[in-house]
């Protein structure tokens, strides 16, 4: 694969990590099936995986770099931190402008940014932040802690302080699954007891067959917390099945099938967190940023973005901002 010129932003990003600038003619137009839109500036998009948030979050980046004249290469990491080090090897060997990179785990993050650093070349991370940030051009930050927190404030309040079970269905072991368990269970009241925790992989066949085991295992359980919302559906399946329809399931997301879910009592709860405002945020920054390193924009943006997120009900569907891009 032959290396594609880089941009005159990325010439300037390159001299200012002390990388030595090169005589440039713009960015190459580079045939790629991982390509979109053809523009003055080249973005490396290296995606986590292919469930419905990184299918939208894809999406979005797509749209707004359009949007923005640059053009976006994209790889998908499929979970595997392995994987995602290799996607960010092959973004340097195009010489992109930028990196974008929604991880599939935080440890992976130190090697994904010395790797880009070395390079020359400035990482945006979308959803975490790294504890240091000295070496990150910028992130769109989805403060997941909090998330989780959220579902199990509702949960308390749902609650009114009776004794009550609680299974979790987590994702993938790291990044965002660990800090969307970690604070739902820093937030649950203390009359709430954790009896099952289980991982579904960010998979619904995954989930459900958790799902089942569970219910199985603690017949009793009143509210399940479940890591994003297409485990979420195919736990309820698994519940229903097994005549344990008023378990309480809360998750994560806010998608179009979510929302739907909640008016029609198939979930509880959900926070809203746009996959669509993520990608667009991430696109939008990581340009201003760049400019900015050249001295092009005066105006300024904030290295970290945080993403609104809104917990939904039945009783407030409408303040469900929208998850995915048309």
């Amino acid at each position: 694969m032959m290396p594609i010129a880089p941009s005159r932003r990325r010439a300037a990003a390159a001299s200012l990590a002390g990388v030595a600038a090169l005589v440039l003619a713009g960015c190459g137009s580079g045939n790629d099936s991982g390509g979109a839109a053809d523009g003055s500036v080249s973005l490396g998009f290296v995606n986590g995986s292919n469930t419905h948030f990184h299918t939208c979050l894809l999406r979005a980046v797509e749209q707004e770099a359009e949007a923005q004249d640059a053009k976006v290469y994209s790889a998908n990491s499929k979970q595997d931190a392995g994987t995602e080090l290799s996607n960010i090897e092959d973004m340097i060997a195009r010489n992109v402008d930028a990196l974008i990179v929604q991880t599939v785990n935080v440890d992976a993050l130190e090697g994904d940014i010395t790797k880009a650093k070395n390079a020359g070349i400035p990482i945006y991370l979308t959803s975490v932040a790294t504890s240091d940030m000295a070496d990150v051009l910028g992130a769109a930050v989805v403060d997941l802690k909090k998330v989780g927190a959220m579902d199990a404030e509702w949960i308390s309040k749902d609650a009114a302080g009776k004794d009550v079970r609680v299974g979790i269905v987590a994702g993938a072991p790291g990044a965002a699954s660990d800090l969307l368990v970690g604070g739902f269970e820093d937030a649950l009241p203390k009359t709430a007891k954790v009896v099952a925790n289980q991982p579904g992989m960010f998979n619904p066949a995954k989930a459900q067959a958790v799902a089942e085991n569970m219910i199985q295992s603690h017949p009793d359980l009143d509210y399940a917390f479940v890591a994003n919302e297409e485990m979420a559906f195919s736990v309820r399946k698994a519940f229903d099945a097994a005549g344990a329809k008023d378990v309480k399931i809360v998750s994560v997301n806010g998608t179009e099938e979510g929302v739907a879910a909640l008016k029609d009592g198939r979930l509880s709860a959900t926070v809203a967190n746009s996959a669509a405002t993520i990608g667009r945020t991430a696109v939008k920054s990581t340009v201003s940023l760049l400019d900015q390193q050249q001295g092009d924009d005066k105006q300024g943006v904030d290295k970290i973005s945080d993403i609104p997120l809104v917990l939904v009900t039945k009783e407030n569907l409408s303040e469900a901002p929208q998850y995915c891009p048309k």
